[in-house]
């Protein structure tokens, strides 16, 4: 066997909190490997002599492609939609997402194994003559290697060892990983390895992966930012490798046939080029001792071909834009933003000044004297952000891009250049203020602060950072890079604000105002996006050069209040109780308080959630508008003492959920309940200013007009508004909230205030005197009556009968987006008594068995759409399956018969499920259940989920596990006889189908004919059904 070049076990610098031991391993062919040995991944035991599991067992599969899962679908029980592109996020039941990972228990806990690959070649690599090549690659590696030649090995072998996978595309590298039960990591390692020792790139397989590429563009091709970023791409420097289409779609790969281009050739001299050891980092997370992980390594990885070593050092100065140019993009949404663009020189190699970063702070700086608070003064502007951000385009070797993104009001929009002028005298302030060493020195302790105790991330996430770490820090900084601001540079930082001038600035604003009449439109060709693009008058330009002067409300920021100093655990002199759950420590009318101290993860952190009842919140659709109103109101009187404590990361969130208002406090516990007191007394003596009414008045009609623009978000909206009993229709909130008045809201405030009850959690780094003392906070400051119990909203869901198949058929709200979506939703049964457990526990383990067979038929084969999923839903205590496709190819009367087909085929695939593959899917989801909460918000969403839910089980997941070990394979396939089969006695169904724009809704009359009862009134078929009792 060969062996390692060169091996070192103590150069890479690692949290003194962090118990894992760190090899950094150079092979002979140049691939560099980063070998993690976390003692807990085998806490129970040492890792099994026996190498069976790791065996190339079971090939019998003979499944096609499940390669480019997104992980959205990771969350259980969960209809949450991650919306963050239309800021649409919300939750269904009103807890926390419960994810895989999030599982508590006292049990014997176990974590993953996980591994993840960084190759040095990106998007920048594409071929003028065939845009998105590196992305097609990425998705053919997944189509089988020499070794292992079925294309669906890989993702069969990770889902039936409770694994999973997942790639993406940067400019300048390729990321791939995964994670796997902890004995599996060997053969899963095996498997991944071949992507870069002997992928076969089937000629057969590119058809259907360009379909797949094509699919997966088609998602974004109504999203804003995406559109934003392929302006700029599109309108960049010609030759510049920025100035191209990095995504990729059917028309780029097949018009790149039609000139002549041989693609597979193209792709696998893309291949050949750039896949070589000297371009790849490695990193494995295993419980095996270091010695072990590098013989696997070297086994497995050494063949690699050899290559020289990535060099991604500063490239030539190429500019990136024209100068003087403004660029106004029609938008999706109703939205009005405007991004400005600097470019820096490359800054890879000063990851330990971080003269970005300083800036950045200053630029998006939301307190007292910054540019948002002065700019909101004004009414131009809700928001603010500036930075370098994280992807590759942005921290290129050519250039970071540091881009500020303001959120303009319509008067700020009929004022931008004056909005941008006001930016000009804050840039005028830093340049005439020497950089403050004790600005960079209050980042500095933050950063340590959070390097010290740095929270544990899922092994597949950890994975993934750090092998993007090593491709831009020093080996000894991989893990601490991204934490540190060792050197204070004030030249660096005067030379990097020296960039900052509107010679170098790119304007871009994203608007639905947009002039439909122009001569000047101008169409980008991959998206089709409408632009306009003009000169900047050089007055202006010479205005902003130097301004005449600086506002005297503009001036930096105060030192931070907030930072803490006391990082003494609380735990030191506890005993050491592992299996301990929250217990409640107040229980009266008014409060009622859940309190565990971490006896696990030892860092100066705590959680404390707070969910508030208040009188009528939701009893109209008026009074709904009026809570969420008060709440953004609250946030915004707040605003800038939740900024200071932001900053040193002890972060608030304040949403409402139903009646209810949620208020979240987490990170550091030194100054919690200072932070805690500042938010409740200004609850309690809030009184809402006009001006600011008009400014979140006007925010929250343009939400309520975004809402629902993605196709997934809306059926989900659709699907609850048929189950629960009081759900407000976003159309029908946004004309209530036109009509409201600033009187409206003052008459209403003290309403809501006047009598409330509080659910709350206090866990981590709190001793129970300081948890009853948070307590007190609420008691001292709040002069509310307790709200009676009988006066708090509890949610009731529609009652589907046995036999009954309702079907729902609404457009899409966005008249220009293409994909449908077809949602079957199967209820199950109320999540109550001795049987609930056992019958969640079944639910899942009958999705684990046929989640990948789905995405397989319908997504790989079938090629109907990019998304394609099945998975559990918990509606406020009514458990129920789910399956969703979304496709911009097909009808939605189309993908309902190709669900239906795949169901009805369920009874056949579950009977020839053999017993050692059931078995790995029972065990796979046993280690699941049983999986460690990597970190402290981890293991409080668990715990607040059972709280949010009033199930209070707070062992859920070891429940399960214990339920799962006695469940055997007749018991699912009973399961799908009950519940999901055609002929199922308990069956029933509501299909929510939204129509793309290019499918015909006339179509879903053909439902009748097949049993579909279509719901044309909603309101008609609450008023005639029964409703499941309220528990939550």
């Amino acid at each position: 066997m060969a062996a390692a070049a060169s091996r070192n076990d103590e150069l890479v610098i690692k949290s003194p909190n962090d118990q894992r031991s760190y090899r950094l391993l150079r092979l002979d062919n140049g691939l560099c490997a980063l070998l993690i040995h976390d003692p807990e991944i085998y806490a129970d035991g040492n890792p099994p002599q026996d190498s069976k599991p790791h065996e190339d067992e079971e090939m019998e599969e003979e499944d096609e492609d499940g390669s480019w899962k997104d992980d959205e679908d990771d969350e259980e029980y969960s209809d949450e939609e991650g919306d963050d592109d239309d800021e649409e996020d919300w939750k269904e039941d009103g807890s926390e997402p419960k994810k895989r990972k999030e599982k508590g228990g006292a049990e014997t806990i176990v974590k993953k194994a996980a591994a993840a690959m960084c190759v040095g070649m990106g998007s920048f690599a594409d071929p003028p003559k065939a845009q998105g090549l590196a992305h097609f690659l990425e998705h053919m590696l997944f189509m089988g290697s020499s070794k292992f030649p079925d294309e669906n090995e890989y993702d069969s072998y990770l889902s039936k060892h409770g694994g999973a996978s997942n790639a993406f595309t940067e400019t300048e590298y390729t990321c791939y990983h995964f994670e796997v039960k902890r004995e599996y990591l060997k053969g899963a390692l095996d498997r991944f390895s071949q992507f870069f020792v002997s992928p076969l790139v089937k000629a057969e397989a590119m058809d259907r992966e360009i379909l797949a590429v094509d699919s997966e563009f088609n998602q974004v091709l109504q999203s804003d930012s995406c559109r934003l970023y392929q302006l700029q791409s599109h309108t960049c420097s010609e030759g510049h490798p920025l100035n191209r289409f990095t995504w990729g779609n059917k028309k780029s790969l097949v018009d790149a046939m039609g000139s002549g281009i041989n693609l597979r050739e193209e792709i696998l001299q893309m291949y050949m080029r750039n896949y070589h050891g000297g371009a790849m980092k490695l990193v494995i997370i295993g419980g095996e001792p270091l010695d072990i992980l590098e013989d696997w390594t070297v086994e497995l990885f050494s063949k690699v071909k050899a290559g020289p070593l990535l060099d991604i050092g500063p490239k030539t100065d190429i500019p990136f834009w024209k100068s003087g140019k403004l660029y106004r993009l029609e938008a999706v949404r109703d939205l009005h933003s405007l991004f400005l663009s600097w470019t820096l020189p490359c800054l890879h190699k000063e990851y330990m000044k971080k003269p970005e970063d300083y800036l950045a702070h200053l630029l998006g700086h939301e307190g007292k004297g910054s540019l948002l608070y002065f700019l909101k003064a004004k009414g131009w502007a809700s928001s603010l952000s500036a930075d370098v951000g994280s992807s590759g385009s942005q921290r290129s070797s050519y250039a970071y891009i540091f881009e500020m993104t303001i959120r303009l009001t319509d008067s700020g929009l009929k004022n931008v250049f004056e909005v941008v002028g006001s930016i000009y005298q804050y840039i005028k302030l830093l340049k005439e203020s020497d950089p403050q060493e004790w600005i960079f020195k209050e980042l500095q302790d933050i950063g340590y602060m959070e390097f010290r105790f740095a929270e544990e991330q899922p092994p597949d996430d950890y994975t993934v950072d750090l092998a993007e770490n090593m491709l831009f820090y020093s080996e000894k900084h991989i893990v601490c890079g991204e934490y540190i601001y060792e050197d204070w540079d004030p030249e660096l930082v005067k030379h990097a604000l020296s960039f900052f001038n509107p010679d170098n600035m790119r304007v871009d604003i994203l608007s639905k105002s947009f002039d439909k009449q122009s001569q000047a439109i101008q169409c980008e060709p991959w998206f089709g996006s409408k632009y306009i693009e003009e000169d900047i008058p050089s007055s202006l330009i010479e205005s902003w050069q130097n301004p005449v002067q600086i506002d005297a409300n503009l001036h930096l920021p105060r030192k931070n209040e907030f930072i803490p100093g006391d990082f003494t655990l609380r735990n030191a002199n506890s005993p050491r109780q592992s299996d301990g759950n929250p217990r409640c420590v107040v229980d009266e009318p008014f409060m009622k308080l859940w309190y565990k101290m971490d006896m696990t993860f030892n860092v100066p952190r705590a959680n404390t959630y707070f969910l508030i009842s208040v009188r009528d919140g939701c009893s109209s659709l008026e009074n709904s508008v009026l809570t969420e109103l008060f709440a953004n109101l609250l946030k915004d009187e707040l605003n800038e003492v939740l900024y200071q404590a932001y900053v040193a990361k002890l972060e608030t969130t304040i949403s409402v959920v139903a009646s209810r208002i949620e208020i979240k406090l987490y990170g550091y516990n030194d100054k919690l309940p200072i932070l805690l007191s500042n938010i409740l007394s200004t609850f309690q003596s809030f009184s809402p200013k006009t001006d600011r009414f008009e400014v979140i008045k006007e925010d929250m009609e343009r939400d309520y007009k975004n809402t629902n623009m993605k196709p997934m978000s809306h059926s989900t909206c659709l699907r609850l508004q048929v189950l629960r009993e009081v759900f407000w229709d976003v159309d029908e909130k946004l004309e209530v909230l036109m009509k409201l008045t600033f009187t409206d809201l003052v008459a209403f405030v003290p309403k809501i205030v006047s009598q409330l009850h509080i659910e709350g959690l206090c866990h981590g780094n709190l001793s129970e005197e300081e948890a009853i003392n948070i307590s007190k906070i609420f008691y001292n400051t709040l002069s509310a009556q307790a709200l009676p119990e009988e006066a708090r909203h509890g949610e009731r869901i529609i009652c589907i009968p046995n036999g009954a198949n309702f079907v729902r058929s609404v457009r899409v709200k966005n008249d220009l987006e293409e994909n449908s979506v077809v949602e079957v939703y199967f209820p199950i049964e109320q999540d109550v008594g001795n049987e609930a457990t056992r019958l969640r526990a079944i639910t899942d383990l009958f999705s684990s068995i046929i989640e990948e067979p789905c995405f397989d038929q319908l997504r790989t084969k079938e090629q109907l759409g990019y998304t394609v999923d099945s998975s559990p839903r918990m509606t406020y205590r009514l458990l129920a399956y789910c399956f969703r496709v979304m496709s911009s190819k097909y009808s939605p009367v189309y993908l309902q018969s190709r669900i239906d087909n795949f169901i009805d085929g369920l009874s056949a695939l579950l009977d020839k499920l053999d017993e050692e593959t059931f078995e790995h899917h029972r065990s796979g989801l046993i280690a699941d259940k049983l999986e460690k909460d990597p970190s402290l918000s981890y293991q409080t969403g668990d715990y607040w989920s059972q709280i949010v839910d009033k199930r209070y089980m707070f062992d859920m997941p070891k429940l399960e596990a214990e339920e799962l070990r006695t469940v055997q394979k007749a018991d699912v396939i009973a399961w799908y006889n009950t519940y999901i089969r055609s002929s199922a006695p308990k069956r029933r169904r509501l299909a929510i189908h939204v129509y793309g724009c290019n499918s015909d809704i006339a179509e879903a009359a053909k439902l009748q004919e097949q049993s579909w009862t279509i719901i044309d009134d909603v309101q008609s078929l609450k008023v005639s059904s029964q409703f499941y009792s309220s528990i939550c």
